[in-house]
């Protein structure tokens, strides 16, 4: 709407109200979790409920868990003291794991915990000499999700009480 529209506000809310929102009406939006559409909610509708759209959080993880299958192994001889040290893909791809669930149970504290943790390692990882054109890039992707995450934390449900109660949780069908 922001490339179509040189007023996607006023547009939107002209939108919600011909369908029959209501001034004092509760309304739950779950967006993409851009910057340009993360303050959109609160203008339209002060006591809106805005979150995370689970479809966008599950895509990025989909490709992070995708690119660790292609990053290199850890070598055989890759705990001597003189050997560069390698993330391990395999455990990279476990706590991805673990951040999904964290995140399906908005506990977004321990979910940055260990993307910080992974980011950390891949970031020692690709300060080396011998690093890898496929760890940098998943060092970079990895980091761009950090900062997704983080920005959009206070927009994180538990996903799976709401999902349990029939609440919607995802956009899904509409992408």
């Amino acid at each position: 709407v922001q490339t179509y529209d040189d007023k996607p506000k006023r547009r939107l809310y002209e939108l919600l109200r011909s369908q029959g929102m209501q001034e004092n009406q509760q309304v739950v939006f779950l967006t993409d979790g851009g910057e340009d559409i993360r303050d959109l909610p609160r203008y339209l509708n002060p006591q809106a409920e805005h979150y995370l759209d689970w479809f966008h959080i599950t895509m990025r993880l989909t490709v992070l868990r995708q690119m660790t299958r292609s990053l290199p192994p850890r070598a055989a001889g890759a705990d001597d003291d003189d050997a560069p040290w390698i993330p391990d893909p395999d455990q990279a791809d476990q706590d991805l794991e673990r951040v999904k669930h964290f995140l399906w149970h908005g506990n977004t504290f321990r979910a940055m915990q260990i993307l910080e943790d992974l980011r950390d390692d891949f970031e020692i990882a690709c300060a080396s000499d011998g690093a890898d054109d496929k760890q940098r890039a998943f060092f970079e992707r990895l980091g761009e999700f950090c900062t997704y995450i983080g920005r959009n934390s206070e927009q994180i449900p538990n996903y799976g009480e709401r999902h349990r109660c029939g609440e919607p949780i995802s956009t899904a069908t509409a992408e």
